[in-house]
């Protein structure tokens, strides 16, 4: 059976079966998928902070309160990816992405009717946390396999779903709000959700095969008639008596085998297999979540880059809104602001992917200057004292956090982290180390803002996160191929040089000619006869 390079349908699963890595094809349809999944995840996610104000006002409470229900959606989100891994597995990432979807708009619909904090904590917090759990990572991981040397770029421009709904979500919530009230404007969010739904049903699943079959056929028949020749020419030489080296040489020679076995039995002598046995191995199981990516180094390195750097993800979204209120500066005016880091956060996604998938280039380090950048842009938040100082901060930092944002999380397929094939377990792993930093991060900065009295702390916290998230990923390259690497080489050199490996067995000088010998006296035997 043939291999064709194009797409087949799979009757059962409905996947695509491909010979390698299309770069397009149905992976265009997945891409729009993630960029709708985007927009309605993190979009809605960054966006939330609009109904900060309103929620401290109904349930007259903290700052810091208030900010656990985003501490807690992250956290779930994120503690549960090991989850989702299992189940993409289990199950396929379409079912896994709709009952995703499902849960994120219960979870807000229900938000809508709560009487107290706690039970936003239940709504938002779990039950749409775990949604967005199921819905963001398997997309993301799908669209990862569709492509290969244009994913960096077809990802980062995916990604910017969320800028969009940043955008749009932002002023259009903003304006809702004034005209039915928050409940009834985060019920018309959960509704809007649904479209998750419909995104997941579009994940078609892809299989790769290389094509095998049709490059061992052409050997096969060659060996066969190299086989075939050869017993010509050993029967030849048996009857003619030419040489004793040529019957010992052939598996004619072989006591109790006939002349035609030798045909069969000469590819085993090989290495080979026959034509008529030959079968397809079977593939092999696969697991449904590898924690062996634990024990390389580079991946713990580039796992605490994202547990640190997470510290400045969503606290600037989060306070931008707040701080600008306490420089004096309108609502209006502060949603605009947050409009433009949505905007800027878009270049930004674009430009990284089309850097990155510049060749030859060293993506780990482009994303660590980014980082380092990223973090220049958190500290310069506290010095911006008006609407334009406030406004070029978050244009700066939406670009910066756009190349960031867009390709950490699918540069763990590059081969400085783990690869492509290691990715869906890598990915769910090193999500799930994320969570720590996303429960902690939004209220540590909202402790520092009753504290202090002032939003510059919160700023100060995520700079920090920043800056020892690019110091672990500084080391990744080096764990992958430097330091770590030169250091198992002394250790397997130091276990060759305890155990050396024995010499190898001598054998006899007249070894050849005890064969030709043999053969010779055979030969006279079969005269005598």
């Amino acid at each position: 059976s043939k291999m064709t390079v194009k797409a087949v349908k799979m009757p059962c699963t409905s996947a695509n079966v491909y010979t390698k890595v299309p770069d397009g094809g149905w992976g265009w349809t997945v891409a729009f998928a993630f960029f709708v999944v985007e927009a309605l995840t993190y979009g809605i996610i960054k966006s939330f902070g609009v109904f900060f104000n309103d929620l401290m006002e109904s349930f007259d409470e903290t700052n810091s309160r208030i900010s656990w229900i985003i501490s807690i959606c992250v956290f779930v989100q994120t503690f549960t990816a090991p989850l989702s891994t299992v189940l993409s597995n289990r199950f396929g990432h379409r079912l896994v992405v709709m009952a995703g979807g499902l849960l994120i708009s219960t979870g807000m619909v229900i938000a809508a009717f709560s009487r107290s904090v706690v039970d936003m904590y239940v709504t938002i917090g779990i039950i749409s946390g775990l949604g967005y759990c199921l819905s963001f990572l398997p997309t993301v991981t799908i669209l990862s396999q569709y492509f290969d040397k244009r994913r960096s770029l077809v990802t980062a421009v995916a990604s910017t779903g969320e800028c969009f709904a940043v955008f749009s979500f932002a002023p259009a919530i903003t304006a809702l709000k004034e005209q039915i009230g928050w409940r009834y404007s985060l019920l018309s969010v959960g509704v809007l959700q649904l479209g998750i739904t419909v995104c997941g049903s579009l994940l078609r699943p892809i299989v790769i095969k290389e094509q095998e079959e049709v490059k061992a056929q052409p050997p096969e028949e060659s060996t066969e008639t190299k086989y075939m020749l050869e017993n010509e020419q050993t029967c030849t030489s048996i009857e003619s008596i030419d040489s004793g080296v040529d019957i010992t040489t052939s598996p004619s020679n072989v006591p109790g085998k006939t002349k035609a076995e030798p045909k069969s039995e000469e590819p085993k002598q090989h290495g080979q297999i026959p034509v008529e046995n030959y079968s397809t191995p079977p593939e092999p199981k696969t697991k449904l979540l590898d924690f062996s990516v634990m024990r390389d180094y580079s991946f713990i390195c580039y796992a605490f880059f994202g547990l640190f750097a997470t510290l400045g993800f969503f606290a600037p979204s989060l306070y931008i809104i707040p701080l600008s209120l306490s420089l004096g500066i309108g609502k209006d005016h502060s949603a605009y602001i947050l409009s433009a880091m949505a905007i800027a956060e878009v270049f930004g996604r674009i430009f990284a992917g089309w850097v990155l998938n510049k060749k030859p280039i060293r993506k780990i380090y482009i994303e660590l200057i980014c980082v380092i950048l990223l973090a220049v842009a958190l500290f310069a938040f506290p010095f911006a004292s008006e609407f334009w100082g406030l406004m070029t901060c978050s244009i700066y930092f939406g670009f910066m956090l756009g190349t960031v944002a867009g390709t950490h999380i699918p540069l763990l397929a590059e081969d400085d982290v783990v690869g492509i094939e290691k990715m869906p377990s890598a990915a769910g792993v090193y999500v799930f180390i994320q969570s720590l930093a996303g429960l902690a991060g939004p209220p540590i900065a909202g402790v520092l803002v009753d504290t202090t009295k002032n939003y510059s702390s919160a700023f100060y916290s995520c700079a920090a996160g920043m800056v020892l998230g690019a110091v672990f990923l500084a080391l990744v390259r080096p764990c992958k191929t430097g330091l770590c690497h030169h250091y198992q080489q002394q250790q397997q050199q130091q276990q060759v040089e305890e155990n050396p490996p024995g010499p190898p067995p001598e054998l006899p000088d007249d070894f050849i000619d005890m064969d030709i010998g043999k053969a010779e006296n055979s030969g006279k035997g079969s005269d005598s006869v």
